[in-house]
This record gives structure tokens, C-alpha cells and sequence, in this order.
């Protein structure tokens, strides 16, 4: 699993996030896509790395800006009653 961070320039309040997660689920095809417009950021979920020109056309087709383009790979962090010894 991938994990992509947008950080985009624009979103002003919960209705920017919601409209950027939309745009993004829209386009393509991911497990999870979170955005905050405190961090300015989109973070994105998805089995495999996404296109970064159809991510950067996907933001500026909603009004908003593209700054930078960042990717990790990600693992579900398990959850555990029990501490780890």
C-alpha cells in the first residue's frame, strides 16, 4: 500500500475537504483520502502509486492549487489490547 500526500493551497473550510476527497475518490481508485485545510494537505490511501500528472489535473480542475506531491509506503498500524513485550 502506497500513502500520498498532497499539500494543496485553497482549502478554506470542512466543505474544501469535502469537495477535494470527492475529487479524489472520483478519479481514482484508493482506500482511504482524508484532507485537512488547517495542514493544507490530502493525504491519500491506495494499493498502488497513483499518476502524479492525473493527481496535479484532478486539484486544479477544483479550484485549488498543488504545491508538492509526496509518497510513502504505508502499513495499517495494528491495533492490540496487550502491550508489546
Amino acid at each position: 500500500m502506497i500513502k500520498t500526500i498532497l499539500k494543496i493551497d485553497g482549502m478554506m473550510c470542512g466543505m474544501c475537504e469535502a469537495h477535494m476527497n470527492d475529487a479524489v475518490r472520483n478519479a481514482f481508485k484508493v482506500k482511504k483520502v482524508n484532507s485537512s485545510h488547517s495542514k493544507g494537505e490530502t493525504e491519500i490511501i491506495s494499493e498502488n502509486a497513483l499518476d502524479e500528472a492525473m493527481l496535479r489535473e484532478t486539484v486544479e480542475k477544483t479550484g485549488y492549487k498543488l504545491l508538492d506531491i509526496s509518497s510513502e509506503p504505508y502499513e495499517k498500524k495494528g491495533f492490540s489490547l496487550f502491550g508489546k513485550k
